[in-house]
Parts: structure tokens; C-alpha cells; sequence
């Protein structure tokens, strides 16, 4: 005949289980934390007019504040609207340089040679995430 369980076997049991779920719990709260923190890869597009000096201030401008904020964490397609008219008119744009920001959403547009990086790294949310980061890892 099989031996009853104590109740004090059956706590301890149950004991464990608990604390085997809070720490899977944690470890799964952990992950989603890291992964939301971890920058989403951008996807942008700027138009130009050809080799224009705001256009080639903005692809200058534009490139700098890709090294040295976003890694290789974006996607950066220059489109000449000169030779592509069409993807001017599918992306409605209207006024170059503009800057458009794909992903992560939401889409948004920057028109003008982007030499007001405070604005454009506000404007593509880097600010927000870098100081969210630094907060977490202490700096």
C-alpha cells in the first residue's frame, strides 16, 4: 500500500513550484525588458535633388548622425528625385531634402539639410531611448 504524503511534504512541494515560477516569471520579465530596450533597426529614405548643396549637406549630416548613433542599426537608402521622380510622387514628398523615417514607427518626415541634430535625434526617438538606457545601466 502506498505511503499517504504529510501535509508538510505537500507544502514544501508547493513551496518549490512557487519559487520555481517567480524565478521563471522574473527571467521572462527580464527578457521582454532587454529586448524592448534593444534599439529597433531603423529604416530611412532621403530624397535629394541631385548634387545640390543642401542635398549633399543633408546626406553628409544625415550619415554622420547614423555612425554615431544608431551603429548598424538602420537602413539608409538616398534616393535622387532627379532620376526617380515616381518615388517622390508615391512618398508624396514635396519639398527636399526630406528625411523619412520608415520603422520604427511612427513614419515620420524631416525636410531641410538636418543640421540640427538635437531635433532630428529627438525627432527619430534616439534621444528618449539612449537616456532610458543609460538610466538602466547606471551612467
Amino acid at each position: 500500500m502506498a505511503k499517504p504524503k504529510n501535509e508538510n511534504e505537500n507544502t514544501n512541494g508547493e513551496g518549490r513550484l512557487k519559487t520555481k515560477l517567480r524565478d521563471a516569471t522574473g527571467a521572462f520579465e527580464d527578457a521582454i525588458t532587454r529586448k524592448a530596450l534593444k534599439r529597433a533597426k531603423y529604416i530611412l529614405r532621403l530624397y535629394v535633388t541631385g548634387s545640390s548643396g543642401k542635398s549633399l549637406r543633408a546626406v553628409h549630416n544625415l550619415k554622420k548622425l547614423c555612425e554615431e548613433y544608431l551603429g548598424n542599426d538602420y537602413d539608409l537608402e538616398v534616393i535622387d528625385i532627379y532620376k526617380d521622380p515616381e518615388a517622390a510622387r508615391e512618398a508624396q514628398i514635396i519639398a527636399v531634402p526630406t528625411l523619412v523615417k520608415k520603422l520604427p514607427q511612427p513614419i515620420r518626415k524631416f525636410v531641410g539639410d538636418l543640421s540640427n541634430t538635437q531635433k532630428v535625434l529627438i525627432g527619430l526617438d534616439i534621444y528618449q531611448r539612449q537616456d532610458l538606457n543609460d538610466q538602466l545601466n547606471g551612467a
